[in-house]
């Protein structure tokens, strides 16, 4: 496959990958996406459109990841399968690439009862694992579903997610091998606090030769208090925070809190690129776009490469 992304070409000539992530904003003012896009250009590689995160209702993915490339930012269009049904989907696709979209992140989607629009139907027409073997169909073969020939194939570079901590634990290896099966290039991670937990799970991937097949990116996300450590903990699904994490930002107090999440947050990426087969990070910094550069900087990652 041709490397369309500047993603792809990082990781693919071995150096180790930094992504990023802008939640689009409840409405149609752009300035929102500016003032974030540029507090992370310059500090990652792609930057991450998330696609109506727990279906509240945002300005189209695919619309703000335009404006990241007329930006000068390579963007990652997230695409959930909540909301479209095959047709559409397709459509989409071919739409993003030829807006200069080039990478995309398939994921099934927070069911609709979450969001600002609890009575809304889904779709799930496809599941995230058959979003994978769509777009490679279309890119590899050219063809869409229906296997009619594609004149123009968009060369999508092919993402999904992946959460080491769900249980049943066993079951996260097993389904990141049904989704490289499927096609998949590269994958994110749920954000990690529970590093001895990440690394059992990268021993899991490693086994079967997981690592060799796909880059994997390992997700962290900065902790601004005490009270974000417990909600995480209690309230997410899947996520392992672990006590003596919450401890440590407890003792930090309320002043230096957003400090010790720093420090966290820093210390475990420097572990993190001793992991055989992490590959790079995707920094999700929840609406704290301005701490991503001193992150990046403190971890020893900057300059960004350019390839």
């Amino acid at each position: 496959m041709k490397a369309g992304s500047n993603l792809e070409k990082i990781l693919t000539s071995g150096k180790f990958a930094v992504t990023g992530e802008l939640g689009p904003p409840k409405g149609a003012d752009v300035s929102v996406i500016e003032r974030k896009a540029n507090l992370l250009k310059g500090n990652v590689d792609a930057v991450n459109v998330t696609d109506n995160q727990t279906a509240i209702v945002r300005m189209s993915s695919i619309a703000v990841g335009a404006i990241l490339q007329r930006m000068g930012i390579e963007a990652t269009m997230q695409m959930v399968c909540r909301d479209r049904n095959r047709i559409a989907m397709q459509s989409d696709i071919f739409g993003a690439y030829a807006l200069g979209l080039r990478n995309i992140l398939c994921l099934s989607g927070d069911h609709q009862k979450f969001g600002n629009q609890p009575t809304a139907k889904n779709v799930f027409d496809l599941d995230s694992i058959q979003l994978i073997q769509t777009v490679k169909l279309m890119r590899d073969e050219h063809k869409v579903l229906g296997g009619d020939e594609i004149e123009g194939a968009p060369a999508m570079f092919i993402g999904a997610a992946e959460n080491p901590f769900a249980d049943p634990f066993e079951y996260r290896v097993i389904r990141l091998a049904k989704k490289v099966a499927a096609g998949v290039d590269f994958i994110q991670t749920q954000c990690i606090y529970d590093m001895a937990k990440f690394e059992r799970f990268m021993q899991m991937a490693r086994d079967r030769g997981l690592h060799e097949k796909i880059h994997i990116l390992a997700g962290v996300t900065p902790l601004k208090s005490v009270g974000m450590a417990r909600y995480m903990k209690e309230k997410v699904a899947g996520m392992d925070v672990p006590e003596e994490i919450i401890a440590r930002m407890k003792s930090a107090g309320k002043e230096k809190a957003r400090e010790e999440g720093l420090n966290i947050c820093v210390e475990q990426i420097q572990r993190l690129r001793q992991i055989e087969g992490v590959h790079g990070i995707h920094l999700m910094a929840i609406e704290w776009e301005d701490a991503v550069h001193g992150i990046v900087e403190r971890a020893g990652l900057l300059p960004r490469p350019q390839v």
